[in-house]
């Protein structure tokens, strides 16, 4: 991809992901991000979460921007070191499976990427030895509602049924839901 079309989806990526519409300071406050704590925001595109989380966790946390384009990830690292934010890693997804190998994460943040993801419910067996004992995996998804609906029509989405099905096979349960988001599911799952 040529960096003047990675910039411009980037852009769009971001414009979308502040919109209102988004609900994304709903979002944000509902995760109840602390100082010190380690973010992974998977499919971290734009970075518009990415900077945000930064922002929350502050020098003692660290996020780490996860997404398989390159170019995104550097527009991602040179918006951090332009608002200089020294708290943010850019790691590219090359395979299968999360690209992170440590116990350090308190919240995995995977928004409008779930349906991307193949064989998810190894994806994220695989993803339980990065969480820390007590951490959490938040999944925002399209749940494909409305009658005339782009993520429907391209399959761009997965229901909320199937999320919670496929976690629970990776050793998850759901513990928490929110539902202010018209045409997405907001579930937080924990590891048992």
């Amino acid at each position: 991809m040529n960096n003047l079309k990675a910039r411009m989806l980037v852009r769009m990526f971001n414009k979308k992901a502040s919109s209102p519409k988004s609900k994304n300071e709903e979002i944000i406050k509902t995760l109840f991000l602390e100082p010190g704590q380690y973010v992974a925001d998977v499919g971290s595109g734009g970075g518009y979460f990415s900077l945000r989380f930064a922002d929350l966790v502050g020098e003692d946390g660290k996020v780490y921007a996860i997404d398989t384009n390159q170019s995104f990830l550097d527009f991602v690292k040179k918006n951090a070191k332009d608002n200089g934010m020294n708290n943010i890693v850019t790691v590219l997804a090359k395979e299968e499976k999360f690209p992170v190998d440590s116990k350090k994460f308190d919240t995995i943040f995977v928004r409008n990427v779930y349906h991307h993801l193949p064989n998810r419910v190894e994806y994220f067996k695989n993803l339980r030895d990065s969480l820390k004992t007590g951490g959490r995996v938040v999944i925002i998804e399209y749940n494909g509602s409305g009658s005339l609906n782009f993520h429907r029509m391209f399959g761009h989405y997965i229901a909320k049924e199937i999320i919670e099905a496929e976690m629970s096979s990776a050793g998850y349960q759901l513990t928490e839901e929110y539902y202010f988001l018209s045409e997405q599911s907001f579930l937080i799952f924990s590891a048992f």
